[in-house]
């Protein structure tokens, strides 16, 4: 299977896909993030591959001297999205665009490769099963330091709890309940819900 993209876990229209539940999902629903081994089966119309990766040979529109083009939606409907949707969030998609515009991709990589870290932290030692794509949307919502405050936080806690592992379940409530505080704080809200 071909990988079209150096950096599979950014999408060409500027979604986080290294930070998407169905990038860590095991079987054949899993998908291989933008432009990864088997991408073209999963998503075999997506126009920004298109033009973006195949036509000009690019990692990301946000590389292009032509973004944004039409193909973008306003920055408003985007985040109207945003509240409908549990996941990725759409709203960050022009602004991580806009990063790469300014700063480069790799910087960008680099950055995201501290998020994917810590996320990849938050699944192994605190998924209970049922808190993939919670985790995921505080990865891609909330900056790294405060992702990085509230795992120690929560190790803390349950150091201090004498049981420094205890059940998925409880480890997953923990989290979950420091990660909502951290997000509150920011006035994010990591439910997809809003109101």
């Amino acid at each position: 299977m071909e990988q079209l993209k150096t950096h599979p876990t950014i999408g060409a229209c500027g979604l986080d896909c290294g930070l998407c539940p169905r990038y860590y999902t095991v079987g054949t629903s899993r998908c291989p993030g933008c432009g990864g081994p088997g991408f073209a089966d999963k998503h075999p119309s997506c126009s920004f591959i298109t033009c973006c990766v195949k036509k000009r040979g690019l990692e990301v529109c946000g590389q292009c001297p032509e973004f944004p083009c039409r193909k973008f939606k306003s920055e408003g409907e985007y985040l109207r999205a945003e509240a409908l949707s549990s996941y990725p969030p759409p709203g960050k998609m022009l602004s991580n665009l806009r990063f790469v515009e300014e700063k480069g991709i790799e910087e960008f990589a680099r950055r995201q490769e501290r998020r994917i870290g810590l996320l990849e932290t938050m699944i192994e030692g605190y998924d209970d099963g049922r808190s993939r794509s919670f985790f995921c949307r505080a990865a891609a919502l909330l900056g790294p330091d405060a992702l990085e405050t509230s795992l120690d936080e929560a190790r803390k806690a349950m150091e201090a709890g004498g049981s420094p592992m205890g059940d998925a379940a409880g480890r997953a409530k923990l989290l979950r309940r420091i990660l909502t505080a951290a997000a509150r704080t920011e006035g994010i809200e990591l439910t997809g819900k809003k109101g």
